[in-house]
């Protein structure tokens, strides 16, 4: 049996499995949940996903896909039972749009053979999504070049696409250099803030420094890297680091709050070379 056969066969029987979950007889636990309800789970599962990703972990990167894809037929039997769409229908929107967005694979023309790197597929994604939105605003449900652009994506990757989406059109720095200046420059308007006599400016603080974030997260983009995968390795990092300081002051019978800065220092630089 060929992989592919395998795999249909293995999708196949896990939708069975979910209707039969949320048959009249099914599990109570299941046949309760609504689409909303399954919010935090859905959220839960792409964040271990991301886990198994970030530590190469690929036993559980197997484990936590079956779970996340488990989310998503659930999701999609809810909202069948409701008459709106199936799973079939989910999977052959995003296999047209796949087929539709790489013409230079599936209907390649002699213009095609130009689309020879990463980049200028990614700058084709983008026209053919621009084509998209125009079409649909034909039909009614007008869309914009962000509007696509889900809401509740975490900040700093919503900001990232954000800038991928107005580089797609030109409206970007030429130089990563460039970028940085204008960190600089939120960076010294916040510090005008923090600076500045008597009680600080809560909110112009939080508008530069979402500016500041902000800029920070096209640097990312500009440098090709993805900042959320970034700061979560930084989180990941500085929290072995800080247990490994808690746990040498614990050692010696003390707790990180009877240290001062300077002790609590000289054991974090220890700690950076034993890493």
């Amino acid at each position: 049996m060929s992989e592919s056969a395998r795999a249909a066969d293995a999708f196949t029987r896990l939708v069975e499995i979910v209707a039969r979950l949320r048959a009249p007889d099914g599990c109570p636990w299941d046949r309760e949940q609504t689409i909303d309800t399954l919010t935090p789970f859905v959220l839960e599962e792409t964040y271990e996903v991301l886990e198994a990703i970030d530590h190469h972990d690929h036993a559980s990167l197997r484990e936590e896909l079956g779970d996340y894809v488990f989310e998503a037929v659930l999701l999609a039997q809810i909202e069948s039972e409701a008459g709106h769409f199936s799973i079939a229908d989910s999977l052959t929107d995003i296999a047209d749009k796949l087929v539709r967005r790489h013409p230079h694979v599936f209907a390649r023309t002699d213009g095609d053979a130009a689309i020879d790197s990463a980049g200028k597929v990614r700058v084709r994604w983008e026209e053919l999504k621009a084509q998209e939105r125009a079409a649909a605003g034909k039909t009614g449900k007008p869309k914009t070049l962000l509007s696509g652009i889900a809401p509740a994506l975490p900040g700093l990757l919503r900001a990232y696409h954000i800038g991928v989406r107005a580089a797609s059109v030109g409206f970007e720095w030429d130089r990563a250099s460039q970028v940085v200046d204008k960190i600089e420059e939120e960076v010294a308007e916040l510090r005008e803030v923090v600076d500045a006599p008597g009680p600080m400016d809560q909110a112009r603080a939080e508008e530069e420094m979402g500016d500041l974030l902000f800029s920070m997260a096209h640097l990312s983009r500009k440098l090709g890297i993805e900042p959320e995968t970034a700061l979560r390795k930084a989180n990941d990092k500085f929290t072995k680091r800080f247990t490994a300081l808690e746990q040498e002051v614990t050692s010696s019978g003390k707790t990180v709050k009877d240290l001062d800065i300077g002790q609590l220092e000289e054991i974090w630089q220890r700690v950076k070379r034993d890493a």
